[in-house]
């Protein structure tokens, strides 16, 4: 569905009104067989013969995905990846706001980012207890990771957004974990280069030996 969504604020940004299933899949090189069953899923949305209001679709989609309220976002380790994450104005045209900054640099204290301050990570818990905090993004050491997600989860914390090099494993139902590993992308990436690579090469054997 996220990347439903992302496609469909494409098509309203370029002015499209209605769509398809067989464009909307060409546009995303998916079938449209997947495209209407994944709607189905969901209620379908559109009707034969018509096919998909693409502003409602988008409003309903977003409705499912729950970006119709605000979340609040803190981030915990402000080093490259933290202050890339605070930077990135995207989040906030989802309803993703970055309101609370937090570090164990010294050097980084009262540091802005985007109109936010750095604060020490001993301050949490003094702003946990003033603000409404819905999601907690996670850029530090993966040594440290699962002492804070427990830290986080004490503070009333429920959704984690964990880019520590560590898969968080919290028992507690209530809490959703996002385990996100850049690594893992980098090596699917390497894999599907090489296996792209090896296909190449018995084409141009294959090519040769016809000769």
């Amino acid at each position: 569905m996220p990347r439903y969504y992302r496609y469909l604020g494409e098509l309203l940004d370029e002015g499209v009104e209605r769509i398809s299933s067989n464009e909307l899949s060409l546009k995303m090189n998916v079938t449209a067989s997947q495209i209407r069953q994944d709607l189905n899923n969901f209620g379908g949305f559109g009707q034969q013969g018509y096919g998909y209001n693409v502003q409602y679709l988008y409003e309903e989609i977003g409705r499912i995905l729950g970006l119709e309220q605000q979340h609040n976002i803190i981030i915990i380790g402000v080093g490259n990846l933290g202050q890339a994450l605070a930077n990135y104005g995207s989040f906030e045209k989802m309803g993703f706001m970055i309101t609370g900054l937090f570090d164990i640099n010294p050097a980084l204290d009262g540091h802005m980012v985007r109109g936010v301050p750095v604060r020490m990570l001993s301050e949490l818990e003094e702003f946990a207890a003033g603000h409404k905090i819905d999601i907690a993004a996670l850029t530090m050491p993966k040594h440290t990771a699962d002492k804070l997600a427990r830290r986080l989860v004490n503070l009333g914390i429920r959704a984690i957004w964990n880019f520590a090099h560590v898969d968080l494993e919290l028992m507690d139902q209530d809490v959703v974990v996002e385990n996100v590993h850049l690594s893992d992308s980098l090596m699917q990436l390497s894999y599907n280069m090489l296996r792209n690579g090896k296909k190449k090469e018995r084409q141009e054997k294959g090519d040769t030996e016809n000769r």
